[in-house]
């Protein structure tokens, strides 16, 4: 009966080892949400327009895929040339790259685990046999010299699957952290047009100040000649000076925000604030694209990166699970050492010098005071936590198309009312500054005018500004069309030659 059930483990023992199954869940990716849009209401097939640069509408395009050089759809030479740039400079990016060339040798690592080791083993050792004792080196000195040389081979048949599930985990992680780089070039590119359409904002509203100021000044002029000729008070002399420095004084917090900006824009590309920037950027020199392509949201989380990066960590976990799992059964290892020893070097592989041993021992863990139960609960708890995370995720990408979409639609009408705004307040400021030299209303007329135009003129060049924006957030929030790039090397395959360098 023994004897049985020795054979009977035998063999489920050889099964085990030439099946290798791998215990643990089998990972699928979860299922895209149950989603058909990204606002309750459907979406408007374009924008509203305005009769202004940069006020055409915009055309929501849900058959149209994103380029992966999507900046180029502003038609912003310098654009163009400072992602280039930074591309090739940005150190977060070369961090990003080293981190996921990390990940891919770990793996590579751990595959090796798969295959038996072989080391070789070379000893020279020179012995003295106590004199009291016999020898069996010969009568004369007890002085010997022994040589031994050996190889020794181990081999961990991964027959419940834990090192391939480790080899599963890091695979994901190398995942994980290739989608990581995807998301910080898409971060760099992003923030890149973002700063460069904020310089660009800011030089307009700079220019706004300074025809302000150049019309309070004409104004001013004009006052302080009809107070020479006793046609005003002084009174409304000081307080056309007040209103002027009153605009001068929103002048330097603009340029201050330019300076910052364009030091921004360095950092970003690799460089200090002290180097010279050659790239400017103007509101006139960026074309708002016409046509915005809307992935469908079951495509929207094969196109995020974060969310790429997300599942492959949920993957990952998974693995884990079975690698907890595995630790918890039998552990073989078979190892052999055939080798030589002689007492001079040249007889080292004559035949009666040779030796061998193998070994095959299996380790079942019997108690350990619950650390592989609870680590296996660990990683299962740790699998719904990677679970949540990746719903959040997925949650907060639909949330950013959403509100990018709903920024170019109320952003778009917010222009179409800042150009009429501004059309209306200046024939206004027009109007008043004639009645006001015909003496026809009083300076709180004039100075009510200048403010009122002052507001709509920034306000003109903020509104514009927003809706390139508005299209770089969109942009971003689809993915960035990192799946259509041109400028990424095929992964160098691992060859055994590679290993023996």
């Amino acid at each position: 009966m023994m004897r049985r059930e020795l054979q009977g483990a035998a063999i489920a023992l050889i099964g085990a080892l030439l099946t290798q199954c791998a215990v643990g869940p089998d990972f699928a990716p979860p299922a895209a949400p149950d989603v058909t849009r990204y606002t309750p209401e459907p979406l408007a097939k374009s924008t509203a327009s305005a009769a202004t640069a940069g006020g055409g509408a915009q055309r929501f395009a849900g058959d149209l895929d994103l380029p992966g050089q999507w900046w180029t759809l502003f038609h912003s030479k310098d654009l163009n040339s400072l992602v280039e740039k930074s591309l090739a400079a940005n150190q977060d990016l070369k961090a990003a790259q080293a981190a996921l060339t990390v990940a891919k040798q770990n793996v590579y690592a751990q595959r090796g685990a798969l295959f038996p080791t072989l080391d070789a083993n070379y000893t020279a050792s020179r012995q003295v046999a106590p004199i009291s004792e016999p020898s069996d080196f010969g009568a004369g000195s007890p002085t010997f010299n022994l040589f031994t040389a050996q190889l020794n081979v181990a081999y961990a048949p991964d027959v419940f699957g834990g090192v391939r599930r480790s080899i599963e985990s890091l695979e994901a992680q190398a995942d994980s952290q290739r989608f990581a780089l995807e998301a910080t070039y898409l971060t760099l590119t992003s923030n890149l047009a973002g700063a460069a359409v904020q310089e660009a904002s800011l030089r307009g509203q700079i220019a706004a100040t300074q025809t302000i100021i150049k019309i309070e000044t004409d104004v001013l002029g004009v006052m302080r000649h009809q107070r020479e000729l006793g046609d005003i008070a002084e009174g409304d002399v000081v307080a056309q000076e007040a209103a002027l420095a009153q605009v001068e004084q929103t002048l330097p917090p603009l340029q201050k925000q330019l300076a910052q900006q364009r030091d921004l824009l360095a950092a970003l590309s690799g460089g200090f604030p002290s180097d010279l920037l050659k790239e400017r950027f103007d509101l006139a020199a960026m074309r708002l694209p016409r046509d915005l392509p809307v992935s469908l949201p079951s495509k929207l989380i094969e196109q995020r990166p974060d969310i790429r990066a997300a599942e492959a960590n949920l993957q990952s976990a998974s693995a884990q699970i079975g690698v907890a799992i595995a630790n918890r059964l039998p552990n073989i290892t078979l190892s052999g050492n055939p080798g030589a020893t002689a007492l001079a070097m040249n007889q080292l592989f004559v035949p009666g010098t040779e030796f061998w041993v193998i070994t095959g021992s299996v380790t079942q863990p019997i108690f350990d005071g619950g650390t592989l139960f609870f680590r296996e609960q660990a990683a299962k708890a740790a699998f719904k936590q990677a679970q949540a995370q990746y719903r959040s995720t997925v949650i907060v990408a639909f949330q950013n198309v959403a509100d990018s979409l709903r920024a170019i639609q109320s952003d778009a009408i917010a222009l179409q009312k800042a150009v009429a705004s501004e059309r209306a307040a200046a024939r206004g400021l027009d109007i008043t500054r004639q009645r006001m030299q015909l003496g026809d209303i009083n300076y709180l007329g004039l100075l009510n005018a200048q403010q009122t135009y002052q507001t709509a003129l920034l306000s003109l060049a903020q509104a514009r500004a927003a809706r390139l924006a508005d299209t770089v957030a969109l942009f971003q929030a689809l993915g960035g069309g990192w799946w259509n790039r041109q400028d990424v090397e095929p992964e160098k395959p691992v060859t055994i030659g590679d290993v023996f360098q």
